[in-house]
């Protein structure tokens, strides 16, 4: 690829971005020192809508990276407003497919013989194009469908010059992230610089397919006793670094809904399965499938069926992006999903904290109220009953837990973050095969069982009535300690933040408002004596821009400030 165009497209990136950022500056920043935070506030969804749906255009135009940071992009709900992840949620890797000569001679270089050598048929029409590679159908050769079982395969090309793009676009990718740490809304929430790295770690895995190839393998071995689910066999003589041949296992896409019922299978049973096999990839295994979108799974019925066996199966492919659960991690996520299952407000902050999911100076206390409300309020309700409830009931929570909705104390570490992406397809999948899905019928049964092998009698008890009063009062006597070991010590405070956000709120008012008349008033000077005096007036013109600079950089700006 020649270097001019692949300069080309880094400007076209980075210049992208940069007016992306500009334009936040000018609403977010200038305006808003300029107390004109209103008028920012009533664009601000149109603007963000209108500033997604520009790079989806982008993305779509320029394929490479970008697709994939679209689809990661729409996955920070804990750092982006929903406006923009809603209008990239449904980015697809769908682009343009490459030549087939082009296609060839990678094939060529990585088998060292041509196709033709190596199959008995191979379909010149991509099966599907994606930003990094494509997929061809082809027929094994008789003897090696002998010798495997099996005759119809997918191979998987990379496109030619993929690993040029991909640096290029990582590295307007890591100019960006140098600007958004400066941003504190941004930074304090996450680590972008790290971000951006293990985007860049998990696209160059995407591009090993000798590693997509190990995944594959891995995965079959930990479902090697559940008949519900299967993988494609892997054709290793017929795979290398960027080219992999697969068995051709092609059904009904997960998010055919019609062609599911049609085939007389249960959707709702689909689902179930679904999230099933999530539980033991994350709690068990340790090693789950991170790219869980509805081309990547397969309902495969089993026609003919023996006694005892499942009528269909649930066929996972594509695993060039998968995810590890650390044993630290993993703990963590088992305690969120206990605290979850047992409705346990408290052991459910405390997961947060060990998975570093609250920002530093979070009000745990306040977080603990709003989550024991959530589960009194919501707790039990299928995703099609969430969204029937009632828009004034919301309002009032939302006013309830008013601190907590503008401080938004939550970030997503580095290590959850391919995780929470595969959760957040996950529900949605889940929810349309069964609008009626409750993921609380599955989550409960399975804390349950951690909760019986914790050996714990009191932890279970908090399934019931009685076990909730039992912890409470269980905790009384070491609450009561605490507070009077600090009223001795004299460190017991009675924090009225509301009272000094607003003293502070109105001391950057004033000075805001003195710094503006000040810049008028220079600027008016300088523009009455212009005709008399150019030379002065013009000075004075400067000069204004001194006031309008301190009162831009006085105070902490910012809808939040305090």
């Amino acid at each position: 690829m020649k270097q001019s165009a692949l300069r080309a497209r880094y400007r076209r990136i980075v210049g992208f971005f940069a007016r992306v950022t500009a334009s936040f500056i000018w609403w977010e920043i200038i305006l808003r020192r300029l107390g004109l935070g209103r008028l920012a506030d009533r664009t601000r969804t149109r603007r963000n809508a209108r500033t997604a749906a520009r790079f989806r255009v982008l993305a779509i135009s320029m394929g490479g990276l970008m697709i994939k940071v679209g689809q990661f992009l729409s996955a920070r709900l804990d750092v982006l407003p929903v406006e923009i992840t809603d209008e990239l949620s449904g980015l697809q890797d769908q682009v343009p497919p490459e030549e087939f000569a082009a296609i060839h001679e990678v094939a060529l270089a990585e088998l060292e013989l041509p196709l033709a050598e190596h199959f008995a048929w191979f379909d010149e029409e991509p099966l599907a194009a994606a930003s990094l590679g494509q997929v061809h159908r082809a027929r094994l050769k008789d003897a090696d469908a002998a010798d495997l079982g099996y005759a119809d395969v997918v191979v998987k090309v990379q496109r030619p010059h993929i690993q040029q793009v991909i640096e290029v676009d990582l590295a307007a990718l890591r100019r960006v992230a140098g600007w958004l740490t400066h941003y504190r809304p941004v930074a304090s929430r996450a680590d972008v610089r790290g971000l951006v790295e293990e985007f860049a770690t998990t696209t160059l895995a995407e591009v090993d397919y000798l590693a997509e190839a190990s995944n594959a393998e891995t995965f079959a071995t930990n479902f090697a006793d559940d008949v519900r689910v299967s993988v494609p066999r892997v054709v290793w003589e017929l795979t290398a670094r960027r080219v992999l041949t697969l068995e051709d296992v092609s059904a009904i896409r997960i998010g055919d809904h019609d062609a599911i019922s049609a085939a007389g299978i249960d959707r709702g049973e689909v689902a179930t399965v679904l999230a099933d096999t999530y539980l033991q990839q994350i709690f068990v295994d340790g090693f789950f499938h991170a790219d869980p979108h509805p081309g990547n799974l397969f309902v495969t019925p089993q026609p003919g069926a023996a006694p005892g066996e499942p009528a269909w199966r649930l066929t996972f492919i594509d695993f060039g992006m998968v995810g590890r659960v650390p044993d630290t991690l993993r703990e963590g996520l088992t305690e969120a999903l206990i605290a979850v299952g047992t409705r346990d407000g408290a052991r459910l902050v405390h997961s947060m904290q060990t998975l570093d999911v609250l920002l530093p100076g979070a009000d745990l206390a306040l977080i603990e109220r709003a989550t024991l409300q959530v589960f009194e309020r919501f707790g039990g309700m299928s995703m099609n009953q969430l969204r029937g409830i009632d828009h004034a009931e919301m309002m009032r929570f939302g006013l309830q837990f008013r601190d907590l909705m503008l401080e938004m104390p939550f970030q997503l570490p580095q290590n959850l973050l391919m995780l929470g992406r595969s959760i957040g397809i996950l529900s949605g999948m889940c929810t349309g095969l069964d609008p009626d899905f409750n993921i609380w019928g599955t989550i409960t049964p399975y804390a349950e069982e951690l909760v019986a092998e914790e050996g714990g009698s009191t932890a279970r008890r908090v399934l019931t009535e009685a076990g909730k009063i039992a912890v409470v009062a269980l905790g009384l006597p070491g609450r009561t300690d605490r507070v009077l070991t600090m009223a001795e010590r004299g460190e017991l405070t009675l924090g009225t933040p509301l009272l000094t956000r607003q003293v502070r709120r109105l001391e950057r008012t004033i000075r805001r408002t003195n710094g503006i008349l000040v810049f008028a008033a220079v600027l008016v000077a300088g523009a009455l004596v212009t005709g008399a005096d150019p030379l002065l007036g013009r000075w004075l013109m400067i000069l204004s821009v001194v006031p309008l600079l301190w009162t831009m950089m006085t105070g902490r700006g910012g809808p939040h400030g305090r």
